[in-house]
């Protein structure tokens, strides 16, 4: 069956909970999909030539509302969609953690690509979660405030 038939959307969360891609993955399993296609925006030891030692991401209590949006209206755009998960983590989080996992389960690889990508770049664009980076020096920094 193709069209536009509506996917579910399985996870969309922000969580002070360590996160697992593959458990996202997992959850978007579908015998209808060709194709699983994730993302894990990990924490890394550096930004603009400088050490990073931690993140912190703090986020206003609308975040959780503001991601099931998000993911509804990516979904929504596209066709042969079967399901989605996305989570962001807020809190403390160490090099190597995953802040954002997204899963999405398609019937064909264009379009599971298409809206991963799309997922991403809007949570990033219209979550309200502040990062703090804390540097291998001591020093800290606010990225992506008002």
């Amino acid at each position: 069956m193709t069209g536009m038939t509506r996917a579910a959307i399985v996870r969309a969360t922000v969580s002070d909970e360590p996160l697992s891609v593959e458990e996202h993955a997992k959850s978007v399993e579908h015998a209808a999909a060709g194709a699983v296609v994730t993302f894990a925006g990990v924490v890394r030891d550096h930004d603009h030539g400088r050490s990073v030692r931690e993140l912190e991401y703090v986020g206003h209590p609308t975040a959780g509302d503001v991601v099931a949006g998000v993911v509804a209206d990516v979904v929504g755009r596209f066709a042969g969609v079967r399901a989605v998960a996305v989570s962001h983590r807020v809190g403390r989080l160490a090099i190597g953690d995953v802040a954002l996992a997204v899963a999405v389960s398609a019937e064909h690889r264009a379009e599971g690509f298409a809206v991963c990508s799309e997922l991403v770049d809007e949570v990033k664009r219209r979550l309200p979660v502040w990062k703090r980076q804390v540097f291998g020096d001591g020093s800290d920094e606010w990225v992506n405030c008002p």
